[in-house]
């Protein structure tokens, strides 16, 4: 089986309490040729001297570690960074409060050499909170549903690099939901493989769930913009969601 030359980046702002358990998680990956990239929002907590801390045992372990701390305009800008940094030939994000399950990385690495020209491999993530296991997240890709809602797994999940080659960066007009843009570039011709194992697990509280409606707002101006959406069908998705979404958490409090 071949080895993929992997990267992973990570964008973290004040995340001291956080990333020393994400770091902790790339680290016992056994998968080399392995790169991981930390693109930092000039953290004025001690999110810098975890990561300091942490170099020299990237180099112990054979893996390519690169870090910056510096102003960004958000976390799309700060993936932007790491892509231009990246030299694997697939590229994930990891956030600073997620992490990788054990061997997760060889999983990924299996599934990019069995399964041919695809551009994304996604996989199931555990949301997590204190500890606590939430709800589970991530399906195998459809068009049909994909077109509508964003229901695979990004965090954690590998883009070849060629797809950023031919389709361009994240378009940082979007603050919540430009990975779900980015791949509606391809339509339906986008080709994802789904491993069906929980190879993640996600701290919830993130962006897009503590700013539903704005997130629900930039997808559907993705539909629209990008993926050619019926204006009014793309609305009315995303009313219907919405409010499935809203009556849910009402009946659960």
């Amino acid at each position: 089986m071949k080895s993929n030359s992997l990267t992973v980046i990570t964008a973290s702002f004040n995340s001291q309490e956080t990333i020393g358990r994400t770091i902790e998680s790339i680290l016992s990956q056994n998968h080399r040729p392995l790169e991981y990239i930390i693109i930092d929002g000039a953290s004025a907590d001690k999110t810098c001297e975890v990561i300091r801390e942490s170099e020299k045992r990237f180099e112990e372990n054979g893996i390519l570690f690169k870090w910056v701390s510096e102003t960004d305009h958000g976390i799309y800008s700060a993936w932007n960074k790491g892509v231009k940094k990246a030299s694997g030939d697939w590229i994930a994000f990891l956030g600073s409060d997620d992490i990788y399950t054990e061997q997760s990385l060889l999983a990924y690495n299996k599934a990019i050499s069995d399964l041919n020209s695809v551009d994304f491999i996604t996989a199931k993530a555990k949301i997590m909170s204190e500890g606590k296991l939430l709800r589970n997240f991530g399906e195998p890709w459809t068009w049909r549903v994909f077109k509508k809602e964003m229901k695979v797994l990004h965090v954690g999940g590998f883009l070849n690099k060629r797809y950023f080659e031919e389709y361009g960066l994240f378009d940082e007009f979007y603050k919540i939901t430009g990975d779900y843009e980015l791949l509606l570039r391809k339509g339906e011709n986008l080709k994802v493989g789904f491993i069906n194992k929980f190879l993640v697990e996600m701290e919830d509280g993130g962006i897009s769930n503590s700013n539903i409606s704005e997130a629900f707002r930039e997808a559907t101006h993705a539909k629209i913009h990008t993926a050619k959406r019926n204006k009014l069908l793309a609305n009315l998705e995303r009313n219907i969601v919405l409010t499935k979404i809203l009556i849910k958490k009402a009946l659960a409090n």
